[in-house]
């Protein structure tokens, strides 16, 4: 016999809204009221919203969580899959953010906790791009391609 995910799933849907149907009810008959802060971490847990909220809290603080110094010449990029990247605003300081990635490292996680930073992945500037404007050649190099 073939089983049919659709009626299963259809099936597990209406199981769940009545669930949620007698939680509410179950919210409604409270004659007290209850503390934002309450309603709010009861959400976050029931969700799992907490990584994400440990993430966003390490961009948002990120000045106070890599100190003055190092939060005016670089910026949190993305986290992607525990890998923080971090743009530098030149060379020199990417360089020298590099050689101090695994201290960086230890002071994000013992400052932001919840957010999962395995790995710290400096990039420099942006280069400028020769492939647009006023005096492009097509499949030109660029300014080292002087005779086209």
């Amino acid at each position: 016999m073939k089983r049919d995910i659709a009626r299963e799933l259809f099936r597990s849907y209406r199981t769940k809204s009545r669930k949620n149907n007698s939680q509410e009810e179950d919210r409604t008959k409270r004659d007290e009221p209850e503390k934002l802060s309450n309603i709010l971490d009861n959400l976050v847990t029931t969700r799992d919203w907490k990584k994400g909220i440990a993430e966003g809290t390490l961009f948002t603080k990120w000045r106070e969580i890599v100190g003055n110094e190092i939060a005016d010449h670089c910026e949190p990029i993305t986290l992607y899959e525990g890998k923080l990247t971090i743009r530098a605003e030149s060379t020199s300081w990417a360089t020298q953010l590099r050689l101090i990635s695994p201290e960086l490292l230890k002071n994000i996680r013992s400052r932001s906790e919840g957010a999962l930073v395995d790995e710290v992945n400096v990039i420099g500037p942006n280069a400028p791009s020769w492939k647009r404007g006023l005096r492009t050649i097509r499949g030109a190099k660029g300014p080292r391609d002087t005779y086209g």
